[in-house]
């Protein structure tokens, strides 16, 4: 089972949804018999890849708002500090 194939939501695999939707087109009763399988592999493992892309561009960008919290969080317990012993 792949994801919706909407070619604005996967634009590094446009090519391949294109062509396997043309597979389906031109071959309706071959595709239940695996006339398209080899197109439906090379997609598959494009959806992994873009997925793979997204995951450590979404972690790096974890990472930056983790260091920006910890400063805030550094800045407001000085900040607590100097204001408790005034």
């Amino acid at each position: 089972m792949h994801p919706p194939l909407t070619i604005h939501r996967h634009p590094m695999c446009a090519e391949i949804i294109e062509q396997f939707q043309k597979c389906h087109v031109d071959h309706p009763l071959g595709k239940f018999f695996g006339e398209c399988t080899d197109l439906k592999l090379k997609l598959d493992k494009c959806f992994r890849q873009e997925k793979a892309l997204k995951r450590k561009a979404n972690f790096e960008e974890s990472q930056k708002l983790k260091e920006q919290l910890r400063a805030f969080w550094k800045e407001n317990s000085e900040t607590r500090e100097e204001r408790s012993f005034a």
